[in-house]
């Protein structure tokens, strides 16, 4: 199953303050609205969404449809479709994509500790 690419979303308290320090370890800003509280940092070879009164656990965050710098891809497997496998094998889901529906949506589901993992499609 491809699940997409895959960022950590961190549930930060103060987004200036974690902006400056990724920063420090060599992230560059890539996306996202510091106004909303949430901001996509990156360096070569991971991606870190920091998000600020958003989220209340760290969460692992998949994006189907993009690739490591958020452009769209040609082909890939679609949330709903991800959506269904999980559910075929067993899995609870936490929230869920609504299968009528095209384009962007998310489903979520936890790990045996139960961390997030959110599987999030923007295309």
């Amino acid at each position: 199953m491809d699940l997409g690419n895959f960022s950590v979303s961190l549930a930060v308290k103060d987004l200036a303050a974690s902006r400056a320090f990724y920063e420090k370890l060599g992230f560059e800003n890539i996306g996202g609205d510091a106004g909303q509280g949430w901001l996509i940092m990156k360096c070569p070879s991971c991606v870190v969404g920091l998000f600020q009164g958003m989220f209340e656990k760290n969460t692992l965050t998949f994006n189907p449809g993009w690739d490591a710098s958020g452009q769209t891809l040609d082909n890939f497997t679609d949330v709903r479709d991800i959506q269904k496998a999980l559910k075929a094998d067993g899995m609870t889901l936490v929230s869920e994509a609504d299968e009528a529906t095209s384009g962007p949506a998310s489903c979520m589901v936890l790990d045996p500790d139960g961390n997030p993992v959110l599987i999030d499609q923007h295309v």
